[in-house]
């Protein structure tokens, strides 16, 4: 079979889903058998989002290779439960980068460098990347709506893709927005007009409509969409808000999304196997709405819910796996103090401390921690969850009054958290972030062991700093007990109390492996525990 290839673009305003919409397209194919494989354009300059700013672009999701991506790529793994790698990410930055680089080293015979053929030529290069592996169908998310000037390079090269590859082997999908507008009590196709015409003026014909709706669409709409966009009615898919995320590649194998896009394709394999799925769907339906553990996300950039989406995430997987509805409090770590923290975290069931960079808001997250473990607060720490975790440990038990970390304090002769000296040899300080999947050796009889159910494991980092094993021996004699290592047992990945209901932090994001069918084990314990001491 020809690898085939599916673009989602997206019209009239972001934030309409077009990431959900690809990767509950790509868990539907992948319920008929197919090998899917997703990828994200994003038509900013920044070669990735690594250096940007949370509030900018929310939370960097971090890929086994080391990639550091848009947070679409978290959707997408969650979805298609597929591990992801760094060409799965592009972004116009990385396009013009390797440009430049191919011009510099004369790889194009001192041709005048254009963006056609040139930069499209490199757009789908990465398109066309999937072609030489076990992938059947390549989905293609264009970041961005049509029409935005960062994106018309891309825009053209998937024009390209359709002239270069058979009829039968692409297809476009357009996600729209369909206003209702209640004075006149009626649904608006106007938007999507437009924005059909936006694509068609750039040689595209969209096959598939996905339109985004809080409302029915009635047939005469879907009728006026079919004629003044030139598709046919079986085509148009209404996409209405669902009362589970999860629950969204069902309403729209309902709609008849997936049989459109078979039939474009010509794809043998017709009949779904969605039978898992919806016993997953069925289970998180039947959760009691009086079954509920209250979870305190303590951390700096909570303006923006997507700046710790996976962590979110992660938190209802692990509701969905303890029959309980999980609900999330935001909590600024800026605004806690000592005086306040009990006011700040009362009728919270558990606490989670996630990652994050620089001195804001970290005097907070000590005083967090000293409640929930003075407090027996069922708690889980996040990469600098644990490094505060370590920090406050060393402060308050073992009296270590200056114990902080190489990040926020050079000065302190008690760096409890450091780089390490073959870090320190690495001139670029970009050069010594610790990315992407890494071993974990999980010592037996621990906490850690009980919850993986295995002594090793592989997880995910995005940091630079590390636990100083100097000061390891006091900290375990005191009861702050390392549970896991690398493998040489040089670096501490986890660390955690005994004499606590549920207290352990790791160096790692266990959010970015968690799956709704398959949740990660600390998220897990997490709820559990909480909802154990809730009842108790």
């Amino acid at each position: 079979m020809n690898t085939k290839y599916i673009f989602v673009t997206g019209g009239v305003v972001s934030g309409l889903g077009k990431g959900i919409t690809a990767a509950s397209l790509g868990r539907l194919l992948k319920n008929r058998g197919y090998k899917v494989t997703i990828q994200k354009f994003d038509p900013y300059i920044n070669v990735d989002p690594g250096t940007m700013n949370p509030y900018e672009h929310g939370e960097v999701f971090v890929t086994d290779d080391g990639a550091e991506t848009d947070l679409d790529l978290g959707h997408y793994e969650r979805f298609i439960d597929e591990n992801l790698t760094k060409n799965s990410s592009v972004t116009m930055g990385k396009i013009y980068q390797s440009v430049i680089e191919k011009e510099r080293r004369g790889d194009y015979l001192g041709k005048t460098v254009q963006v056609i053929p040139h930069i499209t030529n490199e757009i789908k290069e990465k398109i066309y990347g999937f072609e030489d592996t076990d992938t059947d169908i390549v989905i293609t998310e264009v970041g961005g709506t049509v029409g935005d000037i960062e994106g018309v390079s891309i825009i053209e090269a998937i024009r390209q893709v359709g002239l270069e590859k058979n009829k039968e082997d692409v297809v476009y999908i357009h996600v729209t927005l369909l206003p209702y507008v209640f004075g006149s009590n009626e649904i608006k196709s106007k938007p999507t007009q437009h924005s059909v015409k936006e694509l068609q003026s750039v040689g595209i014909k969209p096959d598939i409509l996905v339109c985004r709706t809080e409302q029915e669409i009635p047939d005469n709409v879907r009728e006026k969409l079919s004629l003044f966009c030139n598709v046919r009615k079986s085509s148009v898919i209404q996409n209405k808000t669902a009362d589970c995320l999860y629950a969204v590649p069902l309403m729209l194998e309902e709609e008849g999304l997936a049989r459109e896009v078979c039939n474009h394709l010509r794809l043998e394999k017709y009949i779904p196997n969605n039978t898992k799925w919806e016993e997953m769907i069925e289970k998180i339906r039947n959760i009691d709405e009086n079954e509920i553990v209250n979870i305190g996300l303590v951390g700096k950039y909570i303006k923006l819910e997507d700046s710790y989406i996976s962590v979110i995430e992660s938190l209802y997987h692990a509701g969905f796996a303890n029959h309980v509805k999980v609900k999330i409090k935001l909590i600024d770590s800026e605004k806690i103090t000592r005086e306040n923290v009990k006011e700040q975290l009362k009728e919270l069931d558990g606490i989670v401390i996630p990652g994050g960079f620089g001195d804001r808001g970290i005097q907070g997250m000590i005083e967090t921690i000293k409640y929930v473990r003075e407090n027996n607060i069922p708690f889980l720490g996040i990469c600098l969850g644990m490094q505060m975790a370590v920090v406050e440990f060393a402060k308050d038990v073992l009296g270590i009054d200056d114990a902080d970390s190489e990040e926020f304090n050079k000065e302190t002769k008690n760096q409890v958290i450091h780089i390490m000296e073959e870090q320190k040899k690495i001139n670029k300080k970009g050069g010594t972030m610790r990315l992407g999947a890494y071993p974990c050796i999980i010592k037996e009889k621990t906490l850690a062991q009980k919850l993986y159910g295995e002594t090793e494991i592989s997880e995910r980092h995005r940091h630079r700093f590390e636990y100083n094993n100097d000061y390891r021996e006091r900290l375990e004699e005191a009861g702050l007990k390392v549970s896991g290592t690398s493998p040489d047992g040089l670096l501490v990945e986890m660390v955690e109390i005994e004499n606590h209901p549920y207290f352990i932090a790791g160096q790692f994001h266990p959010e970015l492996k968690s799956r709704p069918n398959r949740p990660a084990p600390l998220f897990v314990g997490l709820v559990k525990n909480a909802k154990e001491l809730k009842k108790n």
